[in-house]
């Protein structure tokens, strides 16, 4: 009878000890201020608008445009982090903590997915394209105007014709300003009596500039 009474007092006493140590670990566990900075493990800049999930809640946050983000956890918490561009990671907050504030730096991976090469042609097949290349028609209106546009005259009144551009401009004004600090202080030189202006006077008359400028007009 007294071994009876003894065994199922120690059965009792197990289960007691059992439920006492379930009891525990069910309790709340310990708030802490978990604190970090998400930068990436290949060039160590900071990965911005992470998001910050505790696994199996509702709980979590997203880090700044620097990489920082702050929130209240547990121990034992895990906490996963994820980003576009990037592979998902995990940590496993502590239990071994002694005070209320957790820093942590983590690293994320960058996650590189190759597409296929995709080449894109203009007809179905490449002997197709061949073809119309090859039997493709200029318009000859195109052409002839193509050429005209390249011929000297065309080209030399085009030239005549165009007003002098910033670079012009600056050199000649460059020109009269050193002209009338040559002749500072005295009188300018007589253009009449220069042979190089009646020298090119000549080469302009013999050239017919002359006419074609009363012709236009």
């Amino acid at each position: 009878m007294n071994s009876a009474i003894k065994y199922f007092l120690s059965i009792a006493m197990l289960i007691f000890i059992f439920h006492f140590s379930k009891a525990q670990d069910n309790g709340p566990r310990k708030l802490i201020q978990f604190s970090g900075v998400i930068i990436s493990g290949d060039s160590l800049s900071p990965v911005p608008f992470t998001n910050i999930i505790i696994k199996n809640s509702q709980r979590g946050t997203m880090s700044d445009f620097y990489g920082f983000f702050s929130f209240v956890a547990q121990l034992q918490d895990t906490v996963e982090f994820s980003s576009v561009g990037f592979k998902k990671s995990i940590y496993i907050i502590p239990d071994t903590l002694t005070t209320n504030r957790y820093s942590l730096i983590q690293l994320m991976t960058q996650d590189t997915i190759l597409l296929r090469e995709s080449v894109i042609f203009p007809w179905p097949t490449k002997e197709q394209f061949k073809e119309a290349f090859m039997n493709l028609k200029i318009p000859s209106d195109d052409y002839e105007r193509a050429m005209k546009n390249l011929e000297r005259a065309e080209m030399k009144e085009r030239f005549e014709s165009i007003p002098m551009d910033g670079s012009g401009n600056y050199k000649f004004q460059m020109q009269q300003y050193q002209s009338r600090l040559y002749y500072a202080g005295q009188y300018p030189s007589i253009t009449l009596l220069n042979p190089m202006a009646w020298s090119q006077f000549i080469q302009a008359w013999r050239n017919g500039d002359f006419k074609r400028k009363e012709d236009k007009k």
